[in-house]
């Protein structure tokens, strides 16, 4: 005798898709698609996402507790525009956590894992060649996530993309010198971790990510001088 199919639950379908249209748009954020003070309009973001704009406003106000969106009543719904000081403290911590995460990296020496990410760095490096900026954004994330697997570390590898996620808003990235620059920096870092020098790896990453820090901190300040 068979046994009776369960029906999904009531809402399920629902909450799949308040969980797709919210990791498609914070990743967006992440990559730098979506910028600093962009406006989302739930009527269009629905109809992008062929959806009600039930799930779409449920959606942002998970976006809102992350921090990545404001809500304003008067005014909608804006991508947030951070705060020097706070990213300034995010840069600080994350500093620290990718540089032990380099080293644990380099001692493990994963060959299988650190080939993903020299893969990854391949198309990074390839995208900024051809002049294909459009994709760096997601290829960096793609990278620091391929590295942070590489620790083989899972709650480091946690703690990270909740850094990564939390200083984003600050880290976009357009100047062509930067993001080539960017991309020499990883490959440094990367060469590091296959060496297996754990020293040159975390002092790699560090620099990496607070030099990327001071940028932010000086475009988020030059901005909020002229506003």
């Amino acid at each position: 005798m068979k046994k009776p199919q369960t029906s999904r639950p009531l809402g399920a379908a629902h909450t799949a898709l308040f969980h797709q249209i919210y990791e498609a748009l914070r990743d967006r954020i992440q990559r730098g698609e979506l910028r600093p003070g962009d406006r989302l309009v739930e009527d269009r973001l629905a109809e992008d996402f062929g959806v009600s704009r039930n799930p779409v406003r449920e959606a942002i106000r998970m976006l809102s507790a992350d921090g990545l969106i404001d809500v304003n009543a008067r005014r909608g719904v804006y991508i947030a525009v951070p705060d020097p000081a706070k990213i300034q403290e995010l840069v600080e911590i994350r500093a620290v956590l990718e540089g032990h995460n380099a080293r644990l990296a380099a001692r493990r020496g994963n060959p299988k894992l650190l080939a993903a990410a020299g893969r990854i760095l391949e198309r990074g490096q390839a995208a900024l060649s051809a002049e294909k900026t459009g994709s760096l954004g997601r290829l960096n994330d793609e990278f620091h996530k391929a590295l942070a697997r590489a620790s083989e570390n899972e709650s480091l590898s946690e703690m990270l993309g909740s850094m990564r996620l939390k200083s984003s808003l600050g880290f976009a990235m357009s100047d062509p010198v930067v993001q080539a620059q960017s991309w020499q920096e990883h490959a440094g870092i990367l060469q590091a971790i296959l060496d297996g020098d754990e020293d040159a790896a975390e002092a790699l990453s560090r620099s990496h990510v607070l030099k990327a820090g001071d940028r932010a901190r000086e475009r988020l300040e030059a901005a909020q001088a002229t506003s």
